[in-house]
């Protein structure tokens, strides 16, 4: 058999990914159009509110504000339902930092829960079962582009008047039973960062379909204004989260892709469910059947590392990327960043919060730790690729597998430096 690229062996993957970001002349033309306009300005400008409601119907939704990025567009939400000191709201253990800074910044307290091992996304189970009469929200993020399970999600919250945010940074186009994401609960929010389904290199979004919603979270992100009044009443505490006539232009070219880009992101990935699931020691991310496209920001598997002669995650990686196959960061468990484990995140809190003691510091999240440490991400751009693209990443994960005794040297360093 071939040895391993990262021990001399040949290179499985030759051909180049797609790159990304993609564009072409639609945003050729329309930053040449803003440029050419000198009106690059939101307020008087025309692109990004053209961009907003063309982005809210894409999903279904009559509203859209776009904002500066998409951790902004989490915070404008939180504050435009009216979450504030004293009160709760349930996160997922395992996401990005944003979905939980949000609350903080709104010196609200959020509160950790352990995800799902199939789909990585939060357990509505344990979600339930963390409600205390200072609950306010609950925020479920689609990770890696699936869903969470919004059917029991909804369910939750309309049973227990709160409200529910879907943080679909990693979903844009994603369907749960044949409707778009971010039209289930109060909001949804978007991201456009560079790495994002879609991107002005920042941005964000905030879809609803609640006229009340809409109306704050505008006023929110744009100084405390009110649609409709003069330009210097101030109704409300806001902010200037507001996004540029350059990136609304941007964006707008962008979702002319989305749909095809999503479908072949779709396809591929259950292409790589296929061939990567019959991989001993692979065991990809499941897709619900409740889902019925999946965005794909990520295509996530999980590596058992007893397959794999122990070895690390990092090692895993590391021989992948030797065969050509690129990897994206998992993110860590929230309740492990030093802005939680040195009480720096108390800053935030006032009353009671402040000081008592919050349980999820001291769980164990076993889900979580096997989806932060023993997970594999693969970035998004890779399922734009055709059919050989996706045999020879499944090629390449054999590959490993099939030399994984006699690269126990190259592979294995002992205990992972990711525990």
């Amino acid at each position: 058999m071939p040895a391993l690229a990262l021990l001399g062996g040949p290179k499985t993957k030759r051909k180049p990914f797609p790159v990304w970001p993609q564009f072409d002349e639609l945003e050729r033309h329309a930053v040449t159009e803003v440029l050419e306009s000198r009106v690059w300005w939101r307020t008087p400008g025309t692109k990004t509110l053209e961009f907003e409601r063309a982005f809210a119907k894409f999903h279904g939704a009559p509203h859209g504000i776009a904002i500066t990025n998409g951790t902004a567009a989490l915070e404008v939400v939180v504050a435009a339902l009216g979450v504030g000191p004293g009160d709760e709201v349930i996160v997922p253990n395992f996401t990005f930092v944003a979905t939980a800074s949000a609350v903080l910044m709104a010196g609200a307290l959020p509160v950790l829960v352990d995800v799902r091992p199939e789909t990585h996304c939060i357990d509505p189970d344990l979600a339930e079962a963390a409600i205390t009469p200072r609950t306010k929200a609950i925020i479920a993020v689609h990770m890696g582009g699936h869903p969470a399970d919004l059917t029991r999600l909804c369910e939750i919250a309309a049973r227990h008047n709160i409200l529910l945010v879907e943080d679909c940074a990693h979903a844009h186009a994603s369907e749960w039973q044949g409707q778009r994401v971010g039209t289930f609960g109060a909001a949804g929010t978007f991201s456009f960062q560079s790495s994002k389904l879609m991107t002005a290199g920042e941005g964000g979004i905030i879809i609803t379909r609640d006229d009340k919603v809409e109306r704050q979270a505008r006023s929110v992100h744009d100084c405390g204004r009110m649609p409709g009044e003069w330009f210097y009443s101030h109704f409300i505490n806001g902010s200037n989260y507001r996004l540029s006539e350059w990136q609304g232009a941007v964006l707008s070219a962008q979702l002319t892709r989305l749909d095809s880009q999503t479908a072949l992101r779709h396809k591929n990935a259950r292409t790589l469910d296929r061939l990567l699931g019959a991989i001993e020691g692979i065991t990809p991310q499941r897709l619900d059947p409740r889902c019925t496209r999946n965005g794909s920001y990520a295509y996530i598997f999980h590596v058992d590392p007893k397959v794999f002669t122990n070895a690390s995650t990092e090692q895993f990686i590391k021989a992948m990327n030797a065969e050509g196959i690129p990897n994206q960061a998992s993110y860590p468990p929230l309740h492990k960043l030093a802005v939680f484990q040195t009480g720096a995140y108390r800053e935030r809190l006032s009353g009671a919060q402040k000081t008592e003691k919050h349980a999820f510091l001291q769980q164990e999240f076993p889900v979580t730790h096997q989806a932060a440490w023993e997970s594999v991400w693969i970035p998004q751009p890779a399922l734009l690729g055709d059919e050989e693209d996706m045999q020879e990443i499944a090629a390449a994960i054999q590959k490993i597998r099939d030399n994984q005794a006699a690269a126990a040297e190259g592979l294995s360093s002992g205990n992972s430096t990711r525990q």
